[in-house]
Order: structure tokens, then C-alpha cells, then sequence
């Protein structure tokens, strides 16, 4: 492991070697990245900000199944700290309506290693946080020991280790698991695809790709690889 006092990405550091099995931990992040190009920052001490690389042994089929796997890993570690979490899809991890957690895999190296960064807000105050609607576990009502980041982030590596394995050896098993956990699912949604479009309608399942199935207002069903996804509440106008 590779403890930094800073760093400006932590997957930028662990893609550097990309050695197997190797974690880059960093007290202070200045310039993480999160998924669609969003930045990732936490001040020193408050947050959990790692990578770890990975040789997850699966075929290109279920590559994309590694960010369900971390985000599902990340959910089971918080639930630990006495807090409940729910997933948006594909690996945002919510405490009520605020983002506890956001998650980046890439892909790289011949042969392929998996490169998965997490950032956690741990002890952020309100005024700390980057950007509304986030949270942290202290503000979650996390108890101390719950809090702590050495044992938070023990909890995770550990339950990242048990999903991988899961995913090996039962992917159809683990794609139920993770189904479970999405709290995307049956939600009246909004989808930016990639080439910008958005697409309204209600998160139906998740396939066994990985992939958000949603049923439009017309009656035909969008099958989506990569978006972003809001959870659109009709009843007070807000959205997460």
C-alpha cells in the first residue's frame, strides 16, 4: 500500500504502475476524477480517497459488471458504520437524497488490470462538502467507531474482495444481489446519454450485463450501457 500526504488523483498514481494488487491512499485529493469528467476533491483528513488495482480474471462480458461490484462493496462496508445506503445506478452511493460516495473504474494495461477509485465523504461537515446533494458519515449519523476511515476502509477493500469473487464465480447471482440494492430501480428517472440526448422514463431492471433498462412514456423500453442517472420526484420538484 501507498499512503500519499497528497495527490492529485489517485488513479492517475495507481495507473502509473498498475501493478497487481497494489492501493494508493491519499490524505488530501486535489484533483480527483469522477465519471463523465467530474471533478473529485476532499480536503485533508475528511474523506477516504483510494484506488486499488485489480486482475479481476473475467471475460470482456463482464467487465462491465467491476463498477456494480465496487459500488455494491462500497454499500455493504457503510452499512457496517450503522448507516443505510442505497445505489444509484451504476455505482453512486446515496444516504437518503445525498451522495456518500462516487466511484471510477478504468481499464488498462496488456493484460488487463482494473483500476477502481472511491472517493468517501467521511467526517465533512455541511460546509465542507463540494457540492449539494452530498453528505458524509458523520452527517449520517454514523457513531465514531463507525466513522473511523482505518476501519471503513478495511471494510471496503474486504467486501471489494468478496464481490469480485462473487462476480466470478455467480455473476447471475451477484447481478440479483446488486439488483436488490439499486434503489434506481422503479424510479421515475432521467437519463443523459453520452451524446448529450436525455431520456425520461421508469428504471425497470438491471440486465445481467450491467445495463439500466428504462420503459419510456411511449411504451418502448431504452437499454443503457453509460449515462447519467436522475432520480426525478414528481410530488416537491427536487431530483437526485
Amino acid at each position: 500500500m501507498t499512503l500519499l500526504p497528497t495527490a492529485p488523483s489517485t488513479n492517475s498514481e495507481a495507473a502509473r504502475t498498475a501493478v497487481r494488487g497494489s492501493v494508493v491512499v491519499a490524505e488530501e485529493q486535489t484533483a480527483g476524477r469522477g465519471r463523465l469528467d467530474r471533478s473529485w476533491e476532499a480536503p485533508v483528513g475528511a474523506a477516504l480517497t483510494f484506488s486499488a488495482v485489480v486482475a479481476p480474471e473475467l471475460p470482456d462480458l463482464h467487465w462491465p459488471l467491476i463498477p456494480l461490484a465496487a459500488g455494491l462493496a462500497v454499500a455493504d462496508a457503510v452499512r457496517r458504520s450503522g448507516v443505510i445506503p442505497t445505489l444509484k445506478w451504476p455505482n453512486d452511493v446515496l444516504v437518503g437524497r445525498g451522495k456518500l460516495a462516487g466511484i471510477l473504474v478504468e481499464r488498462t494495461g496488456s493484460p488487463p488490470v482494473a483500476v477502481i477509485g472511491i472517493g468517501l465523504n467521511v467526517d465533512q461537515s455541511e460546509a465542507e462538502l463540494p457540492v449539494p446533494p452530498a453528505t458524509s458519515l458523520r452527517l449520517a449519523g454514523a457513531e465514531a467507531a463507525g466513522a473511523d476511515r482505518t476501519e471503513v476502509f478495511g471494510r471496503i477493500l474486504a467486501e471489494l474482495t468478496d464481490r469480485l469473487r462473487d462476480l466470478r464465480t455467480d455473476p447471475a447471482g451477484f447481478v440479483a444481489k446488486y439488483r436488490r440494492a439499486c434503489g434506481t430501480l422503479g424510479q421515475e428517472v432521467e437519463v443523459q446519454l453520452p451524446d448529450g440526448s436525455r431520456v425520461r422514463g421508469t428504471a425497470e431492471t438491471v440486465d445481467d450485463e450491467g445495463r439500466l433498462a428504462v420503459r419510456r412514456g411511449d411504451g418502448g423500453t431504452l437499454v443503457v450501457s453509460a449515462g447519467d442517472v436522475v432520480h426525478l420526484r414528481a410530488a416537491d420538484g427536487d431530483m437526485i
